[in-house]
C-alpha cells in the first residue's frame, strides 16, 4: 500500500496512507515522497495484533483519522480501503464525511478461505465474512486482482458486478529484476547443485506438504544422490512455538528429505530478489491464491516458476510460456514438472526470460494509472492541476 501511494504521488495526486501505529516512538507523519505520506494512528496496543482482535479498536482508529483530518484541514476526495478491516473504516469515514466515495480491495476473501479450509482451525472468523459482505455492499467501486476474484465477489459476497473493476496487483520491477544466479548464490551462501525456492507463509493452504511429498518422489526416482536444497523463506519472526515449521520439519524428516530443507524464516522484501535469482525453480504449490505475489516477484527476477493451477496463479502465469502450471494437491504432477525442468536447462532459461518480460506489464506505474482511471469514474476532475487530496486508507497490512 505504501508503494502504490508513492507512485500515485509521483503521478500528481496527494495521498495519505493511514495505518495503525504498531511501534512506540514512530513519528505520526512519515513522508513517502512527493505528495505522499504515511500517517500512524494510535488505536489499541502499539504492537502487532491478530486482525480479528483489531476490530475492537476500529472506532478509535476511525476517530484518529478524523482528528488528523480536522487538525490538518485536509479535504479528502476519495477513500481507498485495503483488506477487510480498512474497508470497515472506509465506509464509516465515508458516512462521517458526507458520502466521500469508497474504493475497496479485499486482496483475499474470508469466505473463500473458509470454503477451502481443510481443518476448522484454518477458518477465519464469521465477523470477517460478515464485514466483507457489508463493505462489498457499500463500496462505490471494488477492485479485483483477477477475473476469478471478480466472480468470487459476485458469487460469495453478492457484489454488484457493475461496480467491480479488475486491476492486477503490482510488482516493483526496479527491485525485482533479473540478475546473476552465480552472484546471488555466493551472497546467500548457497552452493547446492539444485536450488529450489518457496517464498511465503508455511501455512497449510500454501501446499508445502505436497511439495515435500513431491521431493520424496524425486528422491526415490533418481535424485537421491543429487545435492538438492529447498530454501523456504517466510513465516513467523518468532521461531519459538512455530507449529507450522515444526510440523513441516517433522514431515520432511519422515519422508527422508529433511537434509534437503532449509528454513530461512522471514526476510525483508529487499532481500527477496537475491533468493529468486539464485533459484533453479521457484515453487508455488498453493491450494489457493487470490493473486500470487510471490510468483509474480519471481517472474520479474527471471526465475522459472512451477505453480498450482488455482486462483490468480492461473491468470498470472501463462502455462508453457512464462512458467508451468500443475494440478493442485498433486505431488505426482508437481514432481514430474520439477524433474522435467531440472533436466532441461534451455527450457528453464527461456521460461525465465519470457516471465521477466511478461512481469513488466504488472509494474506499479501501470497499475497506478489504471487505479487513477478508476478513481476518475467517481471523481472526474481528479487530475486537474490542483487535485484534491486522495486518501488511500490502509488500516492494516495483513
Amino acid at each position: 500500500m505504501k508503494r502504490i501511494g508513492v507512485i500515485l504521488g509521483r503521478l500528481g495526486l496527494e495521498v495519505d496512507v493511514f495505518t495503525r501505529k504498531q511501534t512506540p516512538g514512530v513519528p505520526t507523519v512519515v513522508p513517502l515522497g512527493p505528495g505522499a505520506r504515511v500517517v500512524h494512528v494510535e488505536a489499541g496496543p502499539q504492537r502487532p495484533v491478530p486482525p480479528p482482535e483489531i476490530v475492537a479498536d476500529l472506532d478509535a482508529f476511525t476517530d484518529g483519522v478524523m482528528a488528523f483530518q480536522q487538525r490538518t484541514g485536509a479535504e479528502y476526495a476519495l477513500l481507498h480501503g485495503h483488506y477487510w478491516l480498512s474497508g470497515l473504516v472506509a465506509v464509516e469515514l465515508s458516512r462521517r464525511l458526507r458520502g466521500v466515495p469508497v474504493v475497496q480491495m479485499f486482496h483475499t476473501l474470508g469466505v473463500v478461505k473458509n470454503a477451502l479450509a481443510d481443518q476448522p482451525g484454518e477458518q477465519v472468523p464469521q465477523a470477517r465474512v460478515d464485514a466483507e459482505a457489508r463493505v462489498a455492499a457499500l463500496a462505490d467501486r471494488i477492485v479485483a486482482a483477477t477475473p476469478l476474484e471478480s466472480a468470487e465477489l459476485a458469487w460469495y459476497c453478492g457484489a454488484d458486478v457493475g461496480r467491480v473493476r479488475t486491476i492486477p496487483c503490482g510488482v516493483d520491477v526496479e527491485l525485482f529484476s533479473p540478475g546473476s544466479a552465480v552472484t546471488a548464490r555466493e551472497r546467500l551462501g548457497l552452493n547446492a547443485e539444485w536450488v529450489l525456492l518457496f517464498v511465503g507463509r508455511p501455512a497449510p493452504i500454501k501446499g508445502l506438504e505436497v511439495l515435500l511429498q513431491a521431493l520424496a518422489r524425486l528422491r526415490a526416482d533418481g535424485l537421491g544422490q543429487a545435492d538438492v536444497r529447498l530454501v523456504i523463506v517466510g513465516g513467523d519472526r518468532n521461531d519459538e512455538g512455530n507449529e507450522d515449521r515444526a510440523r513441516l520439519r517433522a514431515l520432511a524428516d519422515a519422508l527422508g528429505v529433511g537434509a534437503w530443507v532449509d528454513f530461512k524464516g522471514p526476510e525483508p522484501q529487499s532481500a527477496l530478489p537475491e533468493y529468486y535469482r539464485a533459484a533453479d525453480l521457484c515453487l508455488v504449490p498453493s491450494h489457493h491464491e487470490s493473486f500470487g505475489m510471490a510468483a509474480l516477484e519471481a517472474m520479474a527476477c527471471g526465475a522459472t516458476v512451477v505453480a498450482s493451477r488455482v486462483g490468480g496463479l492461473a491468470t498470472t502465469i501463462q502455462h508453457g510460456v512464462t512458467g508451468v502450471l500443475v494440478p493442485p494437491r498433486d505431488e505426482v504432477a508437481l514432481a514430474s514438472a520439477i524433474s522435467s525442468l531440472l533436466a532441461d536447462t534451455p527450457r528453464r532459461r527461456i521460461l525465465g526470460a519470457q516471465a521477466a518480460r511478461w512481469a513488466q506489464s504488472f509494474s506499479w506505474p501501470s497499475v497506478a494509472r489504471a487505479l487513477i482511471d478508476l478513481y476518475e469514474e467517481l471523481v472526474p476532475d481528479l487530475r486537474q492541476p490542483a487535485p484534491p487530496t486522495v486518501s488511500v486508507n490502509c488500516a492494516l497490512a495483513i
